[in-house]
This record gives C-alpha cells, sequence and structure tokens, in this order.
C-alpha cells in the first residue's frame, strides 16, 4: 500500500498494473484476481472496494509478456507502476519463464513507470538478500515483510534515493505506522538476519528442499498420478495436473479436490502442508535428512490413497 502510494505520487499517475493470482496484502487496490486466501475463497473481485477504485487497478496473465505490452500500449501514460512477485507463490509456486522479469523490466522504463517486486515471501528465503539478485532485475522500489522481523509484525520498503526522497519528512508522500521500527519487532529480525548469515545455510536448506523435490516426483510417477511439482530453490507446490502450470488460470484448472485429499492425508500423518492448493510449501533451516524422509515416505502412502481416489 505505501509502496504504491509512494509509486503514485513520485509518477503523478493513477492506474496500477498487477498480475492475477499475485497477493500483494489485503489493501484495496490489490483485491483484484489476487492468489492467497481470495483464490482459496473463490473470491475474484472483493465487495466494499469501490468501483472507482477498482478500476485503477489492471491484471495481467503471469508470464505474459504480450498482454502487458498490450496493456501498456492501451494505458501505458497513465500506469505509475507494475508490481510483482519475482517467484509467484500466491497461486501455488509458479517460476517466471525466461525474459519476462527483465521484459517487465525494460517496458517500465520505457513508458516512465516504477517496477515494484513484491519480495514478502523471496526476499532473505533463497539466499541472503534479495531474489532480484538472483534472477537478475533491478527494481525501482522493493517491499519485504515476515522475515525482517523474525516472524514477528513488520514491513519495510525501499528504492532509489530520487524515489524514496519523496517520502515525508524529506517530500510530500505521507507514511506512518503505529508499528514503525518497534523494538520487538526489529531485535526479532536483526537476530534473524545474523543466523542467515552462517556459512552453508543456503546450501543445506536448498539441498534439503531438491531431495524433497525430487522424492515427490518419484512417488508421484509411482502412484501414477498426473501432476506438476513446481519449485525454485526451498519453494515448492504439488499441483495435480497433467498440464505445466505457468500463471493462475492453469492453477485454477487444476485438481483441487486432489489436493485436499493430499492435504489431509498427509496431515493425518504429522506433516503439516499448506491447507490451499494456491500456497507454497517452504523448507527451512529447522528442517533435517530425517524430517524430509519421514515427509516423503508419508506422502508415497498419501499419494498411492489419491490415486484411488476417483474425485
Amino acid at each position: 500500500m505505501s509502496a504504491l502510494r509512494l509509486a503514485r505520487g513520485v509518477t503523478r499517475r493513477d492506474l496500477l498494473l498487477k498480475f492475477e493470482g499475485c497477493y500483494h496484502g489485503h489493501a484495496d487496490s490489490f483485491l483484484s484476481q489476487a492468489g492467497s486466501g481470495l483464490a482459496t475463497l473463490g473470491i475474484a473481485e472483493c465487495p466494499g472496494v469501490p468501483d472507482a477504485l477498482a478500476k485503477l487497478t489492471l491484471n495481467a496473465p503471469y508470464n505474459d509478456l504480450g498482454a502487458v505490452e498490450k496493456i501498456f500500449a492501451a494505458h501505458g501514460k497513465n500506469i505509475a507502476a507494475v508490481i510483482v512477485e519475482p517467484i509467484a507463490a500466491n497461486m501455488g509456486v509458479v517460476t517466471p519463464e525466461k525474459g519476462f522479469l527483465r521484459g517487465l523490466r525494460e517496458i517500465t522504463r520505457k513508458h516512465g513507470s516504477l517496477l515494484i517486486v513484491d519480495e514478502v515471501i523471496t526476499g532473505f528465503r533463497l539466499h541472503n538478500g534479495a531474489a532480484q539478485q538472483l534472477l537478475g532485475i533491478e527494481a525501482d522500489l522493493t517491499t519485504m515483510g515476515k522475515i525482517i522481523g523474525g516472524g514477528l509484525p513488520a514491513a519495510a520498503y525501499g528504492g532509489r534515493a530520487e524515489i524514496m526522497n519523496h517520502v515525508a519528512p524529506l517530500g510530500p508522500v505521507y507514511q506512518a505506522g503505529t508499528l514503525a521500527g518497534n523494538p520487538l519487532a526489529m531485535s526479532a529480525g536483526i537476530a534473524t538476519l545474523t543466523e542467515l548469515k552462517k556459512p552453508g545455510l543456503y546450501d543445506k536448506v536448498n539441498s534439503l528442499a531438491a531431495k524433497m523435490v525430487a522424492g515427490l516426483k518419484e512417488a508421484l510417477a509411482e502412484a501414477k498420478i498426473a501432476a506438476q511439482v513446481n519449485s525454485y530453490d526451498s519453494l515448492a507446490t504439488v499441483f495435480f495436473t497433467g498440464k505445466p502450470v505457468r500463471n493462475y488460470q492453469d492453477a485454477k484448472a487444476t485438481n483441487t479436490k486432489r489436493y485436499a485429499r493430499y492435504f489431509r492425508e498427509m496431515l493425518d500423518r504429522g506433516i503439516f502442508l499448506a491447507p490451499s492448493q494456491f500456497e507454497a510449501a517452504f523448507v527451512s533451516a529447522a528442517h533435517s535428512e530425517a524430517d524430509i524422509d519421514r515427509a516423503l515416505e508419508a506422502a508415497r502412502q498419501c499419494l498411492h490413497l489419491v490415486a484411488s481416489d476417483a474425485s
């Protein structure tokens, strides 16, 4: 919300372009074709959001540069910003196709719009920094949350000095927050980020995740279930479909009843997955080889039961 306000204040434009199935918080401007809980509940447009505000949000399919170019051809001079998850994780995990993110960077620069990269999920999860560093893109504004507070309420946004200088008290774009910079969250965040600096931590996490993904693919093949395991390092989602999942429409077309059965069977065996098809599974530094082995054995049992379910 604050990053979008800043983008509008800097560009003096009103429109926002986001991607179907991406989730950027529950501010009114983002609750159109959003992922996460809205996808789970099947809410495409949220009651309570005024039509006049909803019209300022444009949507495009994730991984579709052609659609973005068409929208900019029609509305480019009025688009303040494009906001994107560098690796989508709120429609389930959907990875960016080659050239997609760099294409967004080129289009926004061409039209004088800002590129906001939402790293609330990806920031410090894939390496000790932002995912955009790994993916070779440069944001105008970056948003982060969760991790920088060590699990306590915290969020932040930042960008180049010439943009951030528009934020009060240096500039006219107002910013405030009751819990902004509260000592408890900041102390927890500093402790967490210090832990993430330990040598080999990300190598361990990504190795465990690779083992998990490979094991799930083997288990799905053994059960003769048509499915996709979309993953990027420690992020992963199982989609019960024989077709690739590259955007929100693909994700919604998967067999969510099978996912629900899989979730319940895994939960009965003490393995807690995201209860919604439209969320990501995470491997963390707290997991061990034994945890992964146990989860894969449970998955093998559960997937055989799922395979026998006609739904």
